[in-house]
């Protein structure tokens, strides 16, 4: 017996209903991290061959698809100037429950400028409330990271402000010089943790972290997690730079790879999208090469080497015997 048409009408609605409710679902199954700060986790521009890169900038490469990074943090930005600017509220509006902020300032924050400038233990402290509060309130996990390191090994640090170091020309620094960093942020390093622990959110000790890997390469070999450039070092930068605050690319692959471990021991939710591949191609600047070719030129021939291959077409390497290599392309990616 044929079904009544509203029967059917009501029965067709109910399918369309289920089948959006599951698109949805399954579009929901990828979370977004969204990360805000200062310029040393910022994007960078590629113009010129800029070889600054910020942490933000590769932190997806250390995640499969499942996991999305959104980077909102910008040069120059304290947590002030943040919100004033009205980026906060951009980010607010683009929050599903379920995502991740990482939240991470005080570069900035520790400035004489007045439109940038707060108090650790007041305004800073405040601010980085009410970053957590509002995320929660839009259904997103908060995380809050301390600010990295400065590479300085002098007592007295060089004076001048983080950005005009990017146009600064590579010298050596007269002073009394030590052979552990010496830090710079004081109790900027420190709020970011007391606030996490007054509001039960997860915190993550970036300076800490930054600090023992620059500690363990050395005076000679942490400048090469810089953009501190000899003269002649670099063909986009022939007469060096002297900035020891802003990551070169692979000083910010190194360091989003230590900061992506430590965000998944604090969010035990994001261990199983994270991935250890060797080598990252990006034509965005986001991985370690802009080809394929590149990053199996730099491939060993001693052990097995995992490339992951950003959205785009790609050609495929000329081979090279003795080299093994296991290639993952995001789903955007396909070979010509």
């Amino acid at each position: 017996m044929r079904k009544p048409l509203f029967y059917r009408l009501v029965t067709q609605a109910v399918a369309v209903v289920l089948m959006l409710v599951l698109i949805s679902a399954r579009k929901h199954d990828v979370v977004t991290i969204f990360t805000v700060g200062d310029s040393t986790m910022a994007d960078k521009s590629l113009k010129n061959d800029n070889q600054e890169r910020g942490w933000g900038m590769m932190l997806a490469g250390w995640f499969d698809e499942q996991v999305r990074v959104d980077n909102h943090a910008v040069n120059g930005r304290s947590s002030k100037s943040f919100i004033d600017e009205g980026r906060w509220q951009k980010v607010l509006e683009r929050i599903r429950p379920g995502d991740y902020v990482i939240i991470q300032f005080g570069h900035n924050d520790e400035k004489s400028d007045p439109k940038r400038h707060t108090v650790s233990g007041g305004s800073f402290d405040d601010n980085l409330r009410r970053f957590v509060r509002e995320a929660r309130e839009r259904g997103a996990q908060p995380v809050l990271m301390n600010a990295v390191v400065r590479r300085n090994y002098l007592l007295v640090p060089p004076a001048g402000e983080d950005e005009s170091l990017r146009q600064t020309a590579y010298k050596d620094y007269s002073g009394e010089e030590v052979d552990t960093l010496v830090d710079t942020h004081g109790d900027y390093i420190v709020a970011p943790r007391r606030v996490a622990r007054e509001m039960g959110v997860p915190f993550i000790d970036a300076n800490r972290i930054t600090r023992d890997l620059e500690n363990s390469l050395g005076k000679e070999g942490s400048r090469k997690l810089h953009m501190n450039f000899k003269p002649g070092e670099h063909p986009s930068l022939p007469d060096g730079r002297g900035d020891d605050t802003h990551y070169r690319v692979q000083g910010a692959r190194r360091v989003s790879g230590l900061l992506a471990e430590a965000l998944c021991e604090q969010v035990p939710a994001l261990k199983r999208h994270l991935r250890h591949y060797d080598l990252v191609v990006s034509s965005e600047g986001r991985g370690d090469f802009f080809t394929v070719q590149q990053a199996y030129d730099a491939v060993p021939t001693d052990r097995k080497t995992t490339i992951l291959v950003g959205n785009g077409e790609w050609e495929k390497p000329a081979k090279v015997k003795g080299k093994r290599v296991k290639y993952v392309l995001r789903s955007g990616a396909r070979w010509k």
